[in-house]
């Protein structure tokens, strides 16, 4: 699950970003309200979830609800603030934000309401999901499962590799570039390994190959990779 995270403290930014990455979501993290909007007009479809700081550089997370709802977006958003009356609370759900924490904020607290947006999401995300014999788990962190004659063989995986699983898991059968699937390994504003994508690739045929299913990863010579069904 991408997350777009728009936090201009700096300590609490870092924070928020390394306990969301710990949880497995990919976040990209933007300081400025301007450009969190430029990263929600190129690319609001990538993300599952937007978390949006009140007071902002350039637009408020107010304003960038409001655009939001203005363009019949859905995305779900998370509005933080230190604001705590009730009348703020009002402007900021009228605003179109989805829900509403109040700074300062236990990290479990926030994980739960992010769990929550993402049940009450358009593109709500399911228990698991199966191709073949293989089997993502979302209740199980970290780990995919084979299905071998009625026996479940874990799979453990990185953040990383899980994140890239769940993306073809989730195309089955169509051909997926190394653009797309770059994507899911790093945030927007991190610089990528150009070889990235094949060595993830690599280390996942390695590891659906102890289950006997090393060839369900295909590549397709000059432009990607596809996971077959």
């Amino acid at each position: 699950m991408r997350i777009l995270l728009v936090e201009d403290e700096p300590d609490l930014g870092a924070l928020l970003q390394r306990t969301l990455s710990r949880e497995k979501y990919l976040v990209d993290w933007v300081q400025d309200g301007l450009v969190a909007w430029d990263y929600l007009e190129q690319q609001w479809a990538e993300y599952s979830v937007a978390v949006l700081d009140w007071l902002l550089p350039g637009l408020s997370g107010i304003e960038l609800c409001q655009r939001l709802r203005q363009k019949r977006c859905a995305l779900p958003v998370l509005m933080l603030t230190a604001k705590d009356q009730r009348s703020d609370l009002v402007l900021g759900l009228d605003a179109g934000a989805d829900d509403y924490l109040v700074k300062p904020f236990v990290k479990t607290e926030l994980l739960a309401r992010l769990r929550a947006l993402q049940r009450r999401s358009p593109s709500f995300q399911p228990q698991h999901i199966q191709i073949g014999r293989l089997v993502l788990d979302y209740a199980i962190s970290g780990i995919a499962t084979m299905n071998n004659s009625g026996q479940r063989q874990s799979i453990p995986l990185t953040a990383s590799e899980f994140r890239l699983l769940e993306y073809m898991m989730k195309h089955p059968n169509q051909t997926l570039s190394r653009d797309q699937l770059l994507t899911q390994l790093w945030e927007t504003d991190a610089e990528p390994i150009s070889n990235v994508v094949s060595a993830r690739i690599r280390l996942l045929r390695r590891k659906l190959a102890d289950c006997g299913c090393a060839a369900m990863i295909e590549t397709v010579h000059g432009f990607g990779y596809r996971l077959v069904g």
